[in-house]
């Protein structure tokens, strides 16, 4: 569980005519590992999981752990649902075809309790032998995994050992691990990743590490080892990109990042999302422009 923190990056899911881009997505896992990222994040929101059919949600796990093998990056694959039976699916799926642990995001829209929160963890947890990151999110789901029920999963389901924290408050990292030390918290918003490695952090799964994977990297690992006036500069240097990259819905702006870095050839999502207004682009690639983004 110990190789699954660290510097991670939550993967866009590239398009080409309305299908998967395979080859371009297995390009970009390969520049992630280039780049010394420590882990990539298969099918989150970042990779418009919501959208993607059940076949292709598979696929792209599949491609993922078939890029990362034998190499030092492992695969934390997204295998999230409101449905606790698909979530399971998709958990047993990843595990079966080599995934090194899942992230498992919180179920949305139909806004379960406390109660309901933990017995959907625990029984994921209870299908699959791999590590569980849980993945908190309320500003997507509508639904808040409270510290004392994130604890208490951690404390009772042996592979449950993470958490994705996103939901921007400080505080809120302050009491997990206040509460229980031992828990991996990684951050999922990229604006505060210096100040909660700071907190005790073990990681970031970054939105900005598709388009700067190396800076990511540097900031983590610097963080991780204690040179905190390192970390914390390149936090400021990519306050800017961080803040473009949600001037509206992730992963829309990333997307269009990439493709203003040539990173991608086609600028394609999934209905219900488009790409963004005249206005939004033109300052995304104003910003894109004033950093030094690494090719192939």
């Amino acid at each position: 569980m110990n190789n699954l923190q660290g510097a991670m990056s939550a993967l866009i899911t590239p398009f080409k005519n309305g299908k998967l881009d395979v080859a371009t997505y297995e390009k970009l896992i390969k520049r992630q590992i280039k780049n010394s990222i420590d882990v990539v994040v298969p099918t989150g929101t970042t990779g418009e999981s919501a959208t993607l059919t059940h076949n292709e949600h598979k696929e792209c796990i599949e491609i993922a752990v078939a890029v990362c093998k034998n190499t030092d990056v492992k695969v934390l694959a997204g295998a999230g649902s409101n449905s606790t039976a698909e979530a399971i699916d998709l958990a047993k799926f990843a595990q079966k075809i080599g995934a090194d642990g899942i992230l498992s995001v919180t179920p949305y829209y139909n806004k379960p309790s406390q109660k309901g929160l933990y017995k959907h963890y625990e029984a994921i947890s209870k299908s699959i032998d791999i590590p569980l990151m849980m993945y908190n999110v309320p500003g997507r789901t509508a639904v808040d995994l409270s510290a004392d029920t994130a604890i208490k999963l951690f404390n009772n389901c042996k592979n449950i050992y993470a958490i994705k924290e996103a939901t921007g408050s400080m505080e809120r990292s302050v009491e997990l691990l206040s509460k229980e030390p031992k828990l991996c918290l990684i951050s999922g918003d990229d604006a505060i990743n210096y100040p909660l490695i700071i907190n005790g952090g073990k990681g970031v799964i970054s939105v900005t590490g598709n388009l700067l994977p190396d800076k990511i990297s540097a900031l983590t690992h610097s963080g991780l080892r204690g040179d905190f006036s390192k970390a914390k500069a390149i936090n400021d240097e990519l306050y800017e990109i961080n803040k473009v990259l949600f001037c509206e819905s992730n992963p829309i702006p990333i997307k269009a990042a990439m493709y203003f870095a040539g990173l991608i050839e086609t600028l394609e999502y999934r209905l219900p999302l488009v790409k963004p207004n005249k206005k939004n682009m033109k300052k995304i690639e104003k910003v894109v422009n004033k950093y030094e983004i690494k090719g192939f």
